[in-house]
């Protein structure tokens, strides 16, 4: 069974940093997409950043890049996302995703696999 623990949300102030951690473990993909999508109060879930299984590409949302940065550890079962710089506009529930043919990446509808998500809140 595919399992993806997310881990690291709280609550900081504006202009502080917070490092979210997913650990997937369960299965034996070779090549697959994994990434941080986000779903703020009365909003829609959006991707925020991902990492593609095809080729290692790194994706950031306008909102967030240069500010958010997105790794996995060599084995790539644990995705890292250090958000710096936060924003209040960045309060929302984090939420990791896994997309089993390594192309999808940024849409809901391209992710195979969800974790349950970590609240992010940043305080202005």
């Amino acid at each position: 069974e595919v399992q993806l623990q997310a881990s690291g949300g709280g609550l900081v102030q504006a202009g502080g940093s917070l490092r979210l951690s997913c650990a997937a473990s369960g299965f034996t993909f070779d090549a697959y997409s994994i990434g941080w999508f986000r779903q703020a109060p009365g909003k829609e879930r959006e991707g925020v950043s991902c990492i593609t299984g095809s080729d290692d590409s790194t994706y950031y949302a306008g909102s967030v890049k240069g500010r958010f940065t997105i790794y996995t550890n060599n084995a790539k079962n644990i995705v890292y996302l250090q958000m710096n710089s936060l924003k209040p506009e960045d309060t929302a529930v984090y939420y990791c995703a896994l997309d089993v043919s390594g192309y999808g990446c940024f849409e809901n509808s391209d992710m195979d696999y969800w974790g349950k998500g970590t609240l992010v809140t940043v305080s202005s």
